[in-house]
């Protein structure tokens, strides 16, 4: 995850983990929420269905995401 970047969206991997950059700045959980929200977008699924399960203060997490069907085109591209 990069908080504060220009426009919110997936930039490719790094690593083996995606990239996500986010237009919200890492301040009092807005990138947190920022994360969440563009996830539950991209799965279409509810806000509440999206979970970060570890390193919420960290850049490296661990989502997870319940219901979807199947992952978004613009994630798989990545």
């Amino acid at each position: 995850m990069q908080p504060g970047a220009r426009r919110t969206g997936v930039a490719g991997l790094h690593g083996e983990r995606l990239k996500i950059r986010l237009a919200a700045r890492a301040v009092e959980g807005a990138a947190n929420a920022a994360l969440i929200e563009f996830l539950a977008d991209e799965f279409g699924v509810r806000k509440n269905d999206v979970t970060i399960e570890s390193g919420e203060r960290s850049r490296s997490k661990r989502v997870s995401v319940t219901g979807a069907r199947r992952a978004p085109d613009s994630l798989l591209s990545a």
